[in-house]
């Protein structure tokens, strides 16, 4: 997937995307979801015998009734779209830091992408956060990116791994941009 042109001399130092944990929380809502008509029958069932006018609702809640597979037939097919979605922009949605500059892709939906980049010169100030226990623990977070100027937009990515680390490669890349400091292979 090439959405932008290498300028000559520029290399790709970085390519991250969201932490497989945020991922799978995203995705675990629609897991759980996915799960619920099957317990349906069983709870129509427990309510209609619990109730003292069972005789009205005689309604057949199983998947022998042709209209409740139609209906939980619907069900699994919007999740699966709307799992598809999230996996989609998991996939797509990701931050390139070049020794030149940074590019943020972000995916909206299915069919529309913006991609945006901005030089490392222009950067002020680089900010992480990580917020959380489990940010904290498996070390995910929040990089922010504020550029130079007032109509330039700050850009920031959530969720990504190691949002210290890519702060620093950043910070670096600048400092050796403007001279601050001799380059290093470590980075």
């Amino acid at each position: 997937m090439e959405e932008f042109d290498l300028e000559e001399g520029e290399k790709i130092l970085l390519s991250v995307r969201k932490h497989w944990f945020v991922f799978f929380c995203e995705l675990l809502p629609f897991a759980l979801a996915a799960w619920l008509p099957l317990y349906l029958p069983t709870l129509f069932s427990a309510l209609m015998a619990a109730s003292p006018n069972s005789a009205q609702l005689l309604v057949d809640f199983s998947f022998a009734n042709p209209w409740v597979r139609l209906a939980y037939s619907a069900w699994w097919f919007v999740l699966w779209i709307l799992a598809f979605n999230i996996f989609t922009q998991y996939f797509l949605n990701m931050w390139i830091i070049t020794n030149r500059r940074i590019v943020s892709i972000h995916q909206w939906g299915f069919f529309s992408r913006q991609v945006t980049s901005f030089l490392l010169s222009h950067v002020q100030d680089v900010t992480t956060t990580i917020d959380g226990f489990f940010a904290t623990l498996i070390h995910f977070g929040t990089v922010r990116a504020e550029t130079a100027g007032e109509s330039a937009p700050n850009f920031y990515m959530t969720g990504i791994p190691d949002p210290t680390g890519i702060r620093d490669l950043i910070m670096n890349e600048i400092a050796e941009l403007h001279g601050d400091r001799t380059p290093s292979s470590s980075v």
